[in-house]
């Protein structure tokens, strides 16, 4: 029977109201919001499939974000393991003016402010008053071996960290 003749008959509006439902219920899942795959299914499309061995990828909610209970602070290691050799990937939020002490990394690292202000020094003592601000897409660059020490502003920070490791026990590596 055609679309016409089942307007006709008077079906085209409970079968448009039984296909709107159908999506609102696969919609509303939860899982469905982070799968895009039940939209696909809907439109008829097959969803892309990606190999995960030559292109990895994180979605914001598959992020998984660890603190210190009482803590503002929070980390995510988005790739690589902070405890072999090899490249690591990290997120770091730091709540409003949360301050390091003068300390050092092993390896060089390379700093993206994504959100928020940091605040940079240079040297063995601690000086908030010798700092430089800098704003979302700033990019820092930690010489390895040498004393620095930064701070969030008034608005905290989030940050995105590249580096290699392995990492000390306490630097950005579970304990």
């Amino acid at each position: 029977m055609t679309m016409y003749k089942l307007a006709r008959a008077g079906f085209r509006r409970p079968a448009l109201a039984v296909v709107g439902i159908l999506a609102l219920v696969i919609l509303s899942d939860p899982a469905a919001k982070s799968n895009k795959r039940a939209v696909m299914v809907l439109s008829g499309a097959d969803a892309p499939e990606i190999d995960r061995a030559a292109r990895d990828f994180r979605m914001p909610d598959q992020i998984e974000w660890r603190g210190l209970p009482g803590s503002a602070n929070q980390t995510a290691t988005l790739f690589g393991d902070s405890s072999k050799p090899g490249f690591i990937v990290q997120l770091l939020k730091r709540g409003p003016d949360d301050w390091s002490q003068p300390h050092m990394h092993p390896n060089d690292r390379i700093l993206t402010v994504l959100a928020g202000t940091m605040r940079i020094g240079t040297g063995s003592k601690f000086d908030k008053n010798n700092t430089v601000s800098l704003g979302p897409g700033s990019i820092v660059k930690d010489f390895a071996n040498q004393m620095h020490f930064d701070g969030s502003g008034p608005d905290g920070l989030t940050l995105e960290i590249v580096t290699m490791g392995p990492l000390p026990a306490g630097r950005g590596r579970a304990q």
